[in-house]
């Protein structure tokens, strides 16, 4: 089963095509990098894929144990698109509990062990204001996955992280695959996909196509 499929979209952003009648599909339990150069159209494709904006033709459709009647944004999706904004005159855990209180799912203690399990002290008194790029990174992170989530869209979440830190999550992300959860995630480094991708999906030009080997992820240059 697809927990995604793309027919014929295009879409274009401030005046230039970013994609042109592509079709690709994401099936359930993979996890499936995408890639492109700079500027390519990563971010707008998943916000394409969560509904946060809509294509100019064609079609994206999530499977439908994903969406109930009426709703737009996916259920049990966790999403990282750039990164979330905070309280910044909050700490962390209590940034995640304001989140939580919004659908009321998880409780504190399943708050405080994902904080753990992305290397967030909870009981750092430290505000966001004052957390580094990568404690930013970790907080955004611990958002998208808090709630136990089946499909995971991640832009770019090893940016900021320390080797050990990047190495962490992506041991984390494997086990929750193997759980069954189905992964998208953006990456800039070829190592991190190498690592973590059974399936590749490569923005070229105004296409999206499957890449089957390494030496098939590099996509063209941008006109």
């Amino acid at each position: 089963m697809s927990v995604i499929t793309a027919e014929a979209v295009t879409k274009s952003y401030r005046g230039r095509t970013l994609y042109r009648d592509v079709n690709f599909d994401v099936p359930e339990g993979t996890i499936t990098s995408i890639t492109g150069p700079n500027g390519s159209g990563k971010s707008v494709l998943f916000r394409l894929i969560c509904g946060f904006t809509s294509p100019d033709k064609g079609t994206i459709s999530i499977a439908p144990k994903y969406m109930s009647a009426g709703r737009t944004f996916p259920e049990r999706f966790g999403v990282l698109i750039d990164r979330p904004g905070y309280l910044a005159g909050k700490t962390g855990l209590q940034n995640l509990q304001y989140l939580a209180r919004i659908r009321g799912v998880i409780d504190d203690n399943k708050i405080t062990a994902t904080m753990e399990q992305v290397g967030l002290d909870p009981a750092l008194p430290q505000r966001v204001r004052h957390y580094s790029l990568g404690m930013k990174q970790k907080l955004a992170l611990a958002q998208a996955l808090m709630e136990d989530p089946a499909v995971l869209v991640l832009d770019e979440p090893f940016n900021a992280l320390d080797a050990d830190s990047s190495a962490s999550i992506k041991d984390h992300l494997r086990l929750l695959n193997q759980s069954g959860v189905t992964i998208i995630f953006t990456s800039h480094n070829p190592l991190d996909v190498d690592e973590l991708a059974d399936r590749r999906l490569v923005i070229d030009g105004d296409q999206i196509r499957c890449a089957y080997s390494a030496t098939d992820l590099t996509p063209k240059r941008l006109e």
